[in-house]
C-alpha cells in the first residue's frame, strides 16, 4: 500500500515535532516518580489485619508495608508513613499529600474515579466466597510512577 506524499510528511512533520519536544510518555504530571526517586515515599496506611496491620510498633507491618518498603529500596527512597482511615488517606492522596496509599484495598475500590489503581497484584477470598483482586492507590494521572510500581509488583512476584 503507497501512502500518499502528503500524508507521508505530515506523518514525518508530526513525529520530529513530538520528537523535538522531548516528551516522554508515560508522563507524571506533577513528578511524582522524579519526586520519590532518591528522595521520600509518602505512604498513607489503613488497617486491614491481614494486609496493613497498625498495631504492631511504630511503622505500619504486613505484607502490604513489606512490598512498600522494597519498592522505596529499589527507588532509594525514604519512606514518610501516614495512618488513617481509607477515606481520609484517599482525599489526602487526591489534593497531593501522599503519593501511596495501602490497606488491603481491592479493585472494587470506590476511589478509583479519585486515584489511579495499580493492577491487581493479589487475590483473596473473603467471607462471602468473594474473590478479591487487591490493588494500591497512586495519584490519578501519575502514569510514570503507576507504570513502575505496577513492574515492580510483577517482578517481585507479588502479582498474579
Amino acid at each position: 500500500m503507497k501512502i500518499p506524499r502528503k500524508t507521508a510528511v505530515a506523518i514525518l512533520a508530526l513525529t520530529l515535532a513530538l520528537t523535538a519536544c522531548g516528551t516522554s510518555f508515560p508522563a507524571d504530571p506533577d513528578g511524582t516518580l522524579d519526586r520519590v526517586s532518591g528522595g521520600t515515599l509518602r505512604v498513607g496506611a489503613s488497617h486491614n489485619e491481614d494486609w496493613v496491620n497498625l498495631r504492631g510498633g511504630s511503622e505500619p507491618q504486613g505484607r502490604e508495608p513489606d512490598l512498600v518498603r522494597a519498592f522505596a529500596a529499589k527507588l532509594g527512597a525514604e519512606i514518610e508513613w501516614s495512618e488513617g482511615t481509607e477515606h481520609v488517606l484517599a482525599e489526602d492522596l487526591k489534593h497531593g499529600e501522599l503519593d501511596l496509599v495501602i490497606g488491603g484495598l481491592n479493585d472494587k475500590t470506590p476511589w478509583e474515579k479519585e486515584a489511579g489503581i495499580t493492577r491487581a497484584y493479589a487475590e483473596s477470598v473473603d467471607s462471602r466466597g468473594q474473590v478479591r483482586k487487591h490493588i494500591m492507590l497512586v495519584p490519578k494521572g501519575e502514569n510514570a510512577f503507576l507504570l513502575e510500581l505496577d513492574r515492580f509488583l510483577m517482578a517481585s512476584g507479588a502479582a498474579k
